[in-house]
């Protein structure tokens, strides 16, 4: 996966439309499909008495689920959505090299090339993704450790970039 320049108002304000509209329609979807099947299949309620049709509204919840995913992943090419897909894209390669950044970091102390071309990567897109999501709080730390990678590769005589990144290079660890 190749970094990409996002317009952060862009890919904000998509992001905000986009999830008012999932949450809008979980809730309409759910009460319709709770309702629909309710009225089909449910207990007439009694007085004082439970109706005992929570089983229904928890299967209209389901349904809406599944309905708004399948919805999001056939939209999931439209061009209002390129800037959501690929930050999410990148999200979940992130949690790929984390789960192997303990191995990943290890190699790159023994000056091992693709260790050090994955955490230029990692470093990098993470830079991306809380500058897009304004995550400050942590930012100083990634940018120091995307200096430290960097001076490491500089001091080695490398001239390596996030660029070179693939994710076959995962496979190695």
């Amino acid at each position: 996966m190749k970094l990409q320049q996002i317009d952060k108002t862009l890919y904000r304000s998509n992001m905000n439309r986009f999830m008012v509209a999932l949450v809008l329609g979980l809730i309409v979807l759910s009460l319709s499909f709770g309702a629909g099947l309710i009225a089909l299949f449910g207990v007439e309620a009694v007085p004082g008495e439970p109706t005992g049709n929570f089983h229904w509204n928890l299967l209209g919840v389901i349904l809406a689920l599944l309905l708004c995913s399948a919805i999001v992943y056939q939209l999931k090419t439209q061009p209002f959505l390129k800037e959501i897909y690929y930050v999410w894209q990148l999200k979940q390669l992130q949690n790929r090299i984390y789960r192997k950044l303990n191995k990943i970091k290890a190699a790159a102390t023994s000056n091992d090339i693709n260790s050090l071309i994955t955490l230029l990567f990692y470093f990098t897109s993470l830079r991306q993704v809380y500058l897009l999501d304004d995550n400050t709080l942590t930012l100083s730390a990634v940018d120091k450790e995307l200096s430290q990678v960097q001076k490491q590769c500089e001091a080695l005589g490398l001239t390596l970039s996030a660029e070179q990144f693939e994710v076959e290079l995962l496979a190695g660890f």
